[in-house]
């Protein structure tokens, strides 16, 4: 299967193209790695698995570029600007697929979960966010705490930017291509919230958004600091108001 996958990619685009954001993801990435090897090789379509190292100073690179060697779909690429949303839209802009992901280098929503966003289970759409408060979706493990403080970031994003969207914040997404370079060449925050600066100018620019219920599972070694960046990611909120009010 490998082999059928490596000649593929020498020929043209894969179908799927997933993003996985990482700063010092040395400890993570190998059990991430292999699980979504697995993944892709069992699936009868072909993907594209991009490792955006965000500066690490661990052996972040080291880890990946074993797995490069070893799977010619994954993928090694250096982001120096520092922030999620900088590595994210790296990525995203040097994605091939038809269907670019976003997915957490914890897996805290499933690779297998990836199916729910492509045709022929979901059509008719522009951008699909994995949502943890749609109907039918699961949380697993999170403290009280901070679901209390996702829930309260929420109100505040739907009451000055999204109004009607319940999860803004879940680190699985998926871009149809054109939307995902259109929407990524436009966007400047590089911080926690740049997926919420990326779905207003997607409201703003007329693109489908639907919400997708997911198996979330909470990660012990998170790299959000609830007292720190939630006072960051409130200032950013205000700041995507305020720089597309201009």
């Amino acid at each position: 299967m490998t082999d059928v996958i490596s000649e593929f990619i020498k020929d043209r685009p894969p179908l799927i193209s997933v993003i996985v954001p990482a700063y010092n993801e040395a400890e993570r990435l190998p059990f991430t790695l292999e699980r979504m090897a697995t993944f892709v090789k069992a699936q009868s379509y072909y993907a594209e698995v991009i490792v955006v190292d965000n500066a690490s100073s661990d052996a972040t690179k080291d880890i990946v570029m074993g797995f490069c060697s070893r799977y010619l779909f994954v993928k090694y690429l250096y982001e120096a600007v520092q922030g999620k949303g900088a590595a994210v839209r790296a990525g995203m802009l040097a994605g091939q697929g038809d269907y670019l992901f976003i997915c957490d280098a914890d897996l805290a929503v499933p690779i297998e979960e990836i199916n729910k966003f492509l045709p022929p289970l979901l059509q008719d759409f522009d951008v699909a966010i994995g949502s943890r408060e749609a109907e039918g979706a699961k949380r697993y493990g999170e403290p009280p705490h901070r679901h209390f403080m996702g829930r309260m970031f929420n109100v505040i994003v739907r009451a000055l930017l999204l109004p009607g969207l319940r999860d803004t914040q879940c680190g699985f997404k998926c871009f149809r291509r054109n939307a995902a370079h259109d929407l990524f060449s436009r966007s400047r925050i590089n911080g926690w919230s740049f997926d919420v600066e990326l779905l207003y100018i997607a409201r703003l620019r007329g693109y489908r958004i639907v919400e997708i219920p997911v198996n979330w599972y909470y990660g012990e070694k998170s790299k959000v600091s609830p007292a720190r960046d939630s006072w960051l990611m409130l200032k950013e909120v205000i700041a995507i108001r305020r720089n597309w009010k201009r």
